[in-house]
C-alpha cells in the first residue's frame, strides 16, 4: 500500500468498530440500505450495469457493489479498512455474488489499472477524506474514456449542518454521533470544479431527500444536504 495514503486514521477506525454491522438494516448502516436502491437504480439508468467493468471506491461493506454485481456488472470493490472489506466477503457467502474486494487505495489502484473500467462509483466517501480531490483524480484515471464516474456526498451549508449533522446525528439518531465533520463537507461548484481539474465534465446534478415524518428517502433537484453528481471522462 502507497505511504501517502489518503486517509484518516480516525475515520478507518470509525468505521471498522461498526463494521460487523454493516448488513443489518436496523443498524447503524439502515441510511445506508435505505437509500441504495435509489442510487442503484439513478447509477444503473445512465450506466446500464449489467456487463459492465465497474470500481466501487471507498465500497465498505459491499452495500452498494453487491447490488451492483446482482445486476450483471464485473464489480471490483476497494476500501481501506480491512474489517469492513472482510464482512463485505463474507456477505458474498450468503447472497452468492461475485466481487473482487481489494484492500488498497483509490489511487494505488489508479496507478496500476488507468483506464481499466467502463465506470467508477464513489459514494458517500469523499467527505471522509482528508483529500477528496486525490480521490476524484484518482476515478478519474480509473474509468476509460467516454466512461461514467458517479459521486455522492453532503454539501456544505447551515441546513446540511442542521439536518445532516445536528438532525441526524443528534435529534434522529439515523447516524451514529460524529459520522460527519462539517468542514469536510464539499459544495456541489467546489466537486464540479475538482472533477472538471481531473477531466471530467458534469453530466447531471441530483439531490437526495429526507422525509422525517414518512422516514422516506426519494431524488430530486434539491442539492441543499445531500447529493450525487454524474460525470463522464473526456475523449
Amino acid at each position: 500500500m502507497s505511504d501517502s495514503m489518503n486517509a484518516d486514521p480516525a475515520e478507518l477506525q470509525k468505521f471498522s468498530d461498526l463494521a460487523h454491522r454493516w448488513w443489518d438494516p436496523e443498524s447503524e448502516f439502515k441510511p445506508l440500505h435505505q437509500i441504495n436502491p435509489l442510487r442503484l437504480d439513478w447509477i444503473d439508468a445512465a450506466a446500464g450495469l449489467a456487463g459492465k467493468r465497474i470500481i466501487d471506491i471507498g465500497c465498505g461493506g459491499g452495500i452498494l457493489a453487491e447490488s451492483m454485481a446482482a445486476r450483471g456488472a464485473q464489480v471490483t470493490g476497494v476500501d481501506l479498512s480491512e474489517k469492513a472489506l472482510g464482512v463485505a466477503r463474507l456477505h458474498l457467502y450468503e447472497s452468492g455474488h461475485t466481487v473482487d474486494y481489494r484492500h488498497i487505495s483509490a489511487e494505488e489502484i489508479a496507478r496500476e489499472n488507468p483506464e481499466a473500467f467502463d465506470v467508477v462509483t464513489c459514494m458517500e466517501m469523499l467527505e471522509h477524506v482528508p483529500d477528496p480531490a486525490s480521490t476524484i483524480r484518482a476515478c478519474a484515471a480509473l474509468v476509460k474514456p467516454g466512461g461514467k464516474v458517479f459521486f455522492s456526498t453532503l454539501n456544505r451549508n447551515l441546513k446540511s449542518y442542521l439536518m445532516a449533522v445536528v438532525g441526524a446525528e443528534y435529534i434522529l439518531n439515523l447516524l451514529p454521533k460524529g459520522t460527519h465533520e462539517y468542514a469536510k463537507f464539499i459544495k456541489p461548484s467546489e466537486l464540479a470544479r475538482y472533477v472538471r481539474e481531473a477531466g471530467l465534465d458534469v453530466e447531471d446534478l441530483t439531490g437526495m431527500h429526507y422525509n422525517p415524518l414518512s422516514q422516506v428517502y426519494s431524488l430530486g433537484s434539491n442539492t441543499d444536504v445531500n447529493y450525487l453528481m454524474r460525470t463522464s471522462k473526456r475523449g
